[in-house]
């Protein structure tokens, strides 16, 4: 081991890996980042935070610190070699400034592809089914109504239906797996490149136009980033099948989602089934009280063992780091770089 410890500041609450953290102190030194805003944080990096050599955050933290832009990476001390974010999407995080830093950014992956699949698989048979629709006439006492039967449009089952997939990554691929048994007449996707025949399983691999205009049914599973912001537009939702059902666990700004308000209405889009929203947390009271949106308030890995899940795997991350000079899972606009970090124990 080195003379000294590496210094790993911890942004943001992590109440399910207290074991794992334990653990890390053994081979490094963990302090918490005490600041309050991102004016604070800035000021503390120069002093508080000058020897720190890997940081670990959190999806909310960005309360403390802000997005960690160009103007946040510059104020990194020189000593921080990663930054591992605990979470499936880092668009909080830019990560041209890190590398241009030679610092290493890595994310969470295995530990969230089960739990956001069911959900997505929540949202879709609910929207396929109109059970939103169902259990809220069902409270307003409209099931014994003869002219409206169970207060609720007849829905549609998988048989003969043909299911999308915007993204098959680790995600994209754990939401195919858990459709399958569903019975869908075929199951395509689209991805900025083919996968190998192994990883492709059951799914039909189509351009970016045609999955639009194949897809009764359309899920949504690609990062957010400049050139997936309002990947799915005007443009893009009239290429699609008329009455399409539309369902996103990957984030809101995918989506336009004053568009995506406007072809609910007009009927383009049948059915939208949402976790993410473009500016959570406030959702357009316009969207969420339509009959055909099933909406969660960012639910896709909230359950215990995701949580706990997540947070150890963002330790193991900074272990990786420390003991070999790699983080494990390198976020993909990084692979391929040799940052050139010896190992520290």
């Amino acid at each position: 081991m080195t003379a000294e410890k590496p210094v790993v500041l911890r942004i943001g609450q992590w109440p399910y890996s207290a074991e794992k953290w334990s653990k890390l102190q053994e081979i490094a030194t963990v302090v918490d980042c005490e600041s309050k805003n991102r004016e604070e944080f800035l000021r503390d990096l120069k002093s508080k935070y000058s020897h720190v050599t890997n940081i670990a955050r959190t999806f909310p933290s960005v309360t403390q610190t802000g997005r960690f832009d160009k103007e946040v990476v510059d104020a990194l001390p020189d000593s921080v070699v990663s930054l591992s974010h605990n979470g499936a999407g880092y668009d909080q995080i830019d990560p041209e400034p890190l590398t241009e830093r030679n610092i290493q950014l890595s994310n969470v992956t295995t530990p969230v592809e089960a739990p956001t699949a069911l959900t997505a698989v929540y949202l879709t048979l609910a929207a396929m089914r109109n059970f939103q629709i169902g259990h809220d006439n069902l409270v307003q006492g409209n099931w014994t109504k003869p002219e409206i039967g169970r207060g609720v449009g007849v829905g549609k089952d998988p048989e003969g239906l043909t299911v999308g997939i915007l993204g098959m990554g680790g995600i994209g691929r754990a939401i195919r797996d858990r459709l399958v048994p569903f019975g869908f007449e075929k199951i395509l996707y689209y991805n900025r490149s083919r996968l190998e025949p192994g990883l492709e399983g059951v799914a039909e691999y189509v351009g970016f136009d045609e999955l639009l205009a194949q897809s009764d049914v359309l899920l949504i599973s690609v990062p957010l980033n400049p050139k997936t912001h309002h990947l799915i537009n005007k443009e893009a939702i009239a290429k699609m099948k008329d009455g399409v059902i539309l369902v996103n666990t990957a984030r809101g700004a995918i989506i336009d989602e004053q568009v995506l308000i406007e072809e609910l209405k007009s009927g383009k889009i049948g059915a939208f089934g949402g976790d993410v929203f473009e500016h959570e947390p406030s959702v357009p009271k316009e969207l969420y009280e339509m009959d055909n949106v099933v909406s969660l308030p960012h639910m896709g890995t909230w359950t215990h063992q995701a949580l706990r899940n997540m947070e150890n795997f963002t330790v193991d991350n900074i272990e990786s780091q420390i003991r070999t000079g790699k983080v494990m899972t390198i976020v993909p606009e990084q692979k391929g770089i040799d940052f050139n970090h010896s190992a520290r124990v």
